[in-house]
This record gives structure tokens, C-alpha cells and sequence, in this order.
């Protein structure tokens, strides 16, 4: 990360009195936690900060503590935006509906993220940006370490379930030592590990419907290419019904990695406006998720990446992700 990226960010930050926090419309448990943490430092400096996401967000995620101040109504006025743990506009369609985005642009920006994705933001924004770090949380704490930050325990607390989040629990191979030294540090500044993990469980609990619904999610599940994919289909109807509860794709996607000879699992959402997304993981042989993503113009990291398009035809996109995976693993040889 060049110092130039963190002076500009820091310049932004300075000049502003009131700061938008923006996540992108897939959030996750990194860009909460990011989100919340700014918000609790960006107070400690003197800043009136918004939460903004375009949708609600998911019932699963509401362990961190200050989901509530997300709001899905944009702020009429402001000085600067944060837009955290994405630059992918395919992630930010609905936030960058004409209006909102003239008031984006109008103003400066600062983009926080951990993604190998090239950005296709569609304005000049301050990059913050760290491939090597394992969530966006902790480039976000390595900014506010260089910038003097004052870092309060609700804000370690959020940055460390950003980072445990994508870490999956500080196991996946995107874990470095300094990951691991900023989780220590965080609870040095009073985030409570065994809190977060125990409001996590808690919000896993699963009703019956939809321990039922995942069961037949399970039983859907297609295997190629010699079984090294995995591939669950997710129409609109069940995305309507099960989402408030809890996230499909999420529900399967862990238990499809764990089946033998799996090397890549793929969860397909269909919305009835055509538009299709697709969430990935994979298995440690086969660091290639952003390589399938990057095919339909989507990104993210090795082990876990997405992508969104607009097309109605479900088996030709099944099809196209079954060639693009194919050629991935082959490369891989």
C-alpha cells in the first residue's frame, strides 16, 4: 500500500464533516464489521457517519452489534463517501442509480478493499487497497494505525469479526502472521473473541423449515467434471421464501466443498429481472475462484469470489461456468 493512497484517504477523511459508509449489495461479515468500525473511529474524530447498504441486511449477520444503523435510505446530504470491501460496480448497481451516483461523484471518495479485482468504478476515487491482507478489516486497521486513529473496543470488536469472518476463523491460506497479530491486537484494544463467536452461533441456529429446505437444497446439488465441481441452483421463488431467514447459498456451500473429489463449489442465484449471480468457493488445490468469476466479470480472492450478469438462461450460464472451470483446473496442472 503506497503512503500517497493513505494521505489522500486521509485528506478526504479530514475535510469532511459527515461521511457516507457504503457496502456493496451482496454484504457479508467483513464489510459489516468494516462498516461498523469505521463508524465507531469516524465518531471518535469528530464525524457524523451514515450506514448505507441498498438492501436490508441479512438476518444471519445480525450478530454484529450495530447491524441496526444500516439503513437502505441515502443520505440527502454529505461531504464524502467510504465504499468498503468492494470495487466492482456490479456489486453497486442499485447504489448507483442516476441520482444517488451524481451525489456520489459530486463529492470525494475513498474505496477500502482487499480484492484482487481490477476496479470498473465509473468515477476518480482514493484506493486503499491490500490483495495480501485477509479481509477488508484489516487494511482498514493497518489505515487507522498509520493515521493515529483512535481505535474504541466497539470498533476493534467489529474489525475483528470482519477478519474472523473472512478467515473463516483465521483458517483459510489468505491468513498471514499479520493477520493474526492484528486479531491480537484488537483484543488488546477490548474486542471480546469468545462475545463475537458466541453471538455467531447464535445467530446460526436454523429453524426447521429451513433445516427441511436445506436438506432438499442438498439433494439438488450437480457434480462435473469428474466431481471437482459441485453446482446448486437457487430459483427466485426459494430466494423470496428462505432469504429473510437465512442465506441459501450459505446454507450449502460449505457442505459442498466437504463432498469427495469436490475442488470448486458454485451457487447460482436466479432473479426474475434475468439478473443471475453466481458465489464461489473453493477447496486449497484449487486457489482459481476469481479466475471463474473473472470469466463472467465478476472477482474476488483465490478461495472464494462472485459475479452477477443479466441473462435468463440458466443451463447456457451453467454450461459456460462448467467450460470456465473446466479450463481453470486444467491450467492448474
Amino acid at each position: 500500500m503506497s503512503t500517497a493512497a493513505y494521505e489522500q484517504a486521509q485528506n478526504i477523511i479530514d475535510e469532511a464533516s459527515h461521511i457516507v459508509v457504503i457496502q456493496a449489495e451482496n454484504p457479508d461479515g467483513d464489510s459489516l464489521g468494516s462498516a461498523l468500525a469505521l463508524e465507531a473511529m469516524l465518531d471518535e474524530l469528530g464525524k457524523k457517519v451514515t450506514l448505507y447498504c441498498a438492501i436490508e441486511i441479512p438476518k444471519y449477520l445480525r450478530y454484529a452489534v450495530g447491524w441496526d444503523r444500516v439503513t437502505s435510505d441515502f443520505p440527502k446530504t454529505f461531504d464524502a463517501s467510504i465504499i468498503v470491501d468492494t470495487a466492482s460496480s456490479a456489486l453497486l448497481e442499485k447504489t448507483f442509480v442516476p441520482a444517488q451516483l451524481a451525489a456520489l461523484t459530486a463529492h470525494p471518495i475513498v474505496v477500502i478493499d482487499h480484492h484482487l479485482t481490477k476496479s470498473d468504478l465509473p468515477f476518480e476515487f482514493a484506493f486503499v487497497n491490500n490483495s495480501k491482507a485477509v479481509a477488508t478489516g484489516e487494511v482498514i486497521y493497518d489505515l487507522a494505525k498509520k493515521q493515529k486513529w483512535p481505535v474504541p473496543a466497539d470498533a476493534a470488536e467489529n474489525l475483528a469479526l470482519s477478519i474472523l469472518a473472512d478467515s473463516l476463523g483465521l483458517v483459510t491460506e489468505t491468513t498471514t502472521a499479520h493477520s493474526i497479530h492484528t486479531l491480537a491486537e484488537l483484543v488488546e484494544h477490548g474486542a471480546r473473541v469468545s462475545d463475537i463467536e458466541n453471538r455467531r452461533r447464535e445467530f446460526m441456529r436454523k429453524s426447521p423449515e429451513i433445516l427441511e429446505y436445506k436438506g432438499r437444497l442438498l439433494q439438488r446439488i450437480e457434480y462435473h467434471l469428474d466431481n471437482q465441481l459441485a453446482i446448486v441452483h437457487i430459483p427466485w421463488d426459494e430466494i423470496k421464501e428462505y432469504s429473510d431467514q437465512y442465506n441459501p447459498s450459505v446454507l450449502v456451500l460449505d457442505e459442498m466443498r466437504l463432498v469427495e473429489g469436490v475442488r470448486v463449489a458454485v451457487a447460482i442465484k436466479t432473479y426474475p429481472d434475468g439478473r443471475l449471480t453466481g458465489k464461489i468457493r473453493t477447496n486449497p488445490d484449487a486457489k482459481i475462484a476469481e479466475i471463474i468469476a473473472g470469466y463472467f466479470g465478476g472477482g474476488g480472492h483465490g478461495y472464494t469470489a462472485g459475479f452477477k450478469i443479466y441473462d435468463r438462461d440458466y443451463e447456457k450460464i451453467k454450461l459456460e461456468l462448467i467450460g470456465a472451470a473446466q479450463k481453470a483446473l486444467s491450467d492448474l496442472q
